[in-house]
């Protein structure tokens, strides 16, 4: 049995990219049976996985507390590194895994998942909080690591040539695909459409938290471009949590919600998203920066087309089944989203490729090759 320490933060907080990341892992490593699995949650261990998890503390109470004590997050570093250790301790784990890339001290093998640079390449696409916190505490993590894993070649490439890690220690193992996110036609998904006030293959759809890094700027201004009867027959929905740095963002888009052509849905429930995904037209993805990007993925496991970036890790996600853009040239953008609506057939064989390729990604697939990487930084 394969004593396994794994930090669970991620999942008390409403799940984006790292919080699907952790619970699909937890979930197909809880069905393997020399697999033992303990779960940090921040001030305790569980050995259960924590659905719809409370969080320690709300987005505003978070932010208040930053303002009014210094170092704020440095001092919850320091009471959760002490939590940790005394599980550890009760627990004595062979192996701990950090999913979430800032890992803690930890007496023996340590497995990091890195997701991206972007703080690094990026910084000023984050807030100024998180890249401190991520400059302080990521690279003593990383020395410390015994294995790597990267969710494309791409980020084991971006690590070797920042960090100068070997690369014989980086293991990319691709993400899953949730089995929620299937084709669905006009009557499977009419109940939440109808709901949401959207109607089956006429609308444009881009996914994501509204933060600069996903570059929904550029995505409105290559609609707006669009003629008005097509703005007008296929709205740009926006479905994500609202992030940081919005402001200007919300200016630009308030006309266009009062005049119908962009709908904002915010964060929906995994179910309604996968409605949601499988009745657009195509997705919409011009992220700036991405270590591997699920909705690509997603969308095209529900049979839909993809727009995306041709930068950073996505080609590797879509391959040839979607349209490639340079993520600044609006006028790329603009083309290939009068060629999705404008052009069915270009569209419809999009599709089908889009779909048969999202079949070489599975969680199942993901948890075996993590598990090998866990047996090899104890070896």
């Amino acid at each position: 049995m394969l004593k396994i320490g794994f930090n669970a933060v991620p999942l008390l907080s409403p799940l984006t990219g790292i919080g699907q990341y952790a619970k699909h892992l937890l979930e197909c490593l809880e069905d393997m049976p020399d697999i033992d699995v303990q779960k940090f949650y921040a001030t305790g261990w569980s050995q259960g996985i924590r659905q719809n998890a409370t969080p320690l503390m709300s987005k505003g109470i978070k932010s208040i507390v930053s303002k009014l004590i210094p170092n704020s997050y440095d001092l919850s570093r320091r009471l959760q590194q002490r939590y940790f250790t005394l599980g550890v301790k009760s627990f004595k784990p062979a192996l701990y895994h950090e999913p979430n890339f800032l890992a803690y001290q930890f007496e023996g093998p340590t497995v990091i998942s890195v997701h991206d640079l972007s703080w690094i390449r990026y910084p000023e696409l984050h807030p100024v909080q998180r890249v401190r916190a991520m400059n302080k505490y990521f690279e003593p993590g990383l020395r410390r690591a015994s294995r790597v894993l990267t969710d494309s070649v791409f980020v084991k490439q971006e690590l070797t040539e920042v960090f100068g890690v070997n690369p014989e220690i980086i293991h990319p193992v691709y993400l899953g695909v949730d089995s929620l996110f299937c084709p669905c036609d006009e009557v499977q998904t009419r109940s939440t459409l109808t709901e949401l006030g959207l109607q089956h293959g006429q609308y444009l759809l881009a996914v994501g938290t509204l933060e600069p890094r996903k570059n929904l700027e550029l995505a409105l201004r290559a609609f707006m471009a669009l003629p008005a009867a097509c703005r007008k027959q296929h709205p740009l929905v926006l479905v994500g949590m609202k992030g940081w740095h919005t402001s200007a963002l919300e200016q630009q888009l308030a006309p266009l919600v009062s005049a119908g052509e962009v709908r904002q849905l915010g964060y929906l429930s995994r179910e309604d998203l996968a409605k949601v995904i499988a009745g657009a037209n195509v997705l919409v993805y011009p992220s700036v920066y991405e270590g591997f990007g699920l909705p690509p993925l997603e969308a095209m496991a529900c049979g839909v087309p993809v727009i995306a970036s041709n930068s950073s890790s996505i080609p590797e996600v879509v391959g040839g089944t979607g349209i490639l853009i340079d993520p600044q040239d609006q006028e790329q953008l603009t083309q290939a989203m009068l060629t999705m609506t404008q052009a069915p057939e270009i569209r419809h064989r999009m599709a089908g490729q889009a779909l048969e390729r999202s079949r070489i990604f599975s969680w199942g697939q993901c948890a075996s090759e993590t598990v090998n990487v866990y047996r090899a930084a104890i070896t």
